[in-house]
């Protein structure tokens, strides 16, 4: 387990801003308990830095601690994983809510069509993450736009408006890889 390098750092928050914008500073500075990102094979995680400064004794045989926000790839990029909907549901800028017939074409891994669309945030652009929610505001995951809100009210029914990344599916389609 391992501090972030500047590099990393920078490649997370980018990442991050995507989704969170500034709200990236409630993940750090949080008064109740202060939290920090690690590195461990290749998977970053949100930990209370108690409970890292714990860890420490046992890091030869550590699996993993805290939330996996996600992991960088062989070529330096990031991937968020689905273990970070809570904490991008939280704070997320932009949010789509999903019809009750759009959930689980949804959560199977298709994109999310005009049909399937309840409401949006008012003046999403085109290509910015957004947090997928249901009608009743339970976070489904996460994806980016296709379109920005005013061109979404032009489109025909069977258009994508949200491109998927990921969804509370992937618990158990990708058990065995998550952590």
């Amino acid at each position: 387990m391992r501090p972030l390098t500047e590099e990393e750092v920078k490649t997370l928050f980018e990442k991050l801003a995507k989704y969170i914008g500034r709200n990236i500073t409630h993940l750090i500075d949080r008064q109740d308990d202060p939290h920090c990102f690690r590195v461990h094979r290749d998977r970053v995680y949100y930990v209370s830095e108690t409970i890292m400064r714990k860890a420490t004794s046992v890091n030869p045989h550590l699996m993993s601690m805290g939330v996996c926000f996600g992991k960088f790839t062989k070529t330096g990029k990031f991937r968020l994983h689905v273990t970070a909907l809570e904490y991008l549901a939280q704070y997320a800028k932009y949010k789509v809510w999903v019809k009750p017939n759009g959930e689980m074409p949804f959560m199977y891994g298709n994109h999310i069509l005009k049909a399937h669309l309840g409401r949006i945030t008012e003046d999403t652009p085109e290509h910015q993450g957004v947090v997928i929610l249901s009608m009743s505001d339970v976070p489904l995951g996460f994806g980016v736009t296709a379109k920005s809100t005013q061109d979404a009210r032009k489109m025909e029914p069977t258009g994508i408006i949200v491109f998927h990344q990921a969804d509370v599916g992937e618990y158990l389609r990708n058990e065995d890889t998550l952590v």
